[in-house]
């Protein structure tokens, strides 16, 4: 007699649940990782949770791969990669804003004037010019 197999529900990425609250940041359409917006600095951002370590990435399309070792549960990723990118560019965690993706792996954030860049955005700031 055959065995039935049970189907399996299907796999949730990074923090993605549909309860997500609104941010009240404008979201920005960008053809880039990253972009100004007076003095706040626009980022999209491909994120991965559960990695050996934190670590911003290489750039993949318009998106910026940072990943971070916080697990994806209840948001948890998310909160732990604002505080790691705010060590990285040298702001509080609350200057920076989580515009869509909290519960998702494809982020906006919108960074209020930061101090540092990492070498890959200040790479592609560059070379868009002013």
């Amino acid at each position: 007699m055959a065995r039935k197999s049970k189907a399996k529900p299907p796999v949730q990425s990074l923090d993605d649940v549909e309860d997500e609250e609104p941010s009240t940041a404008p979201r920005m359409k960008m053809n880039t990782p990253c972009a100004w917006d007076g003095d706040t600095l626009v980022v999209n951002i491909l994120g991965t949770p559960a990695a050996k370590r934190d670590a911003i990435g290489k750039t993949k399309g318009h998106q910026l791969k940072v990943s971070v070792t916080a697990t994806p549960v209840a948001g948890k990723a998310t909160d732990h990669m604002v505080k790691f990118l705010a060590e990285e560019f040298d702001v509080p965690a609350k200057a920076i804003t989580v515009v869509f993706g909290r519960f998702n792996i494809n982020k906006q954030l919108r960074i209020l004037a930061p101090k540092k860049i990492p070498a890959v955005l200040a790479k592609l700031l560059q070379d868009a010019g002013p």
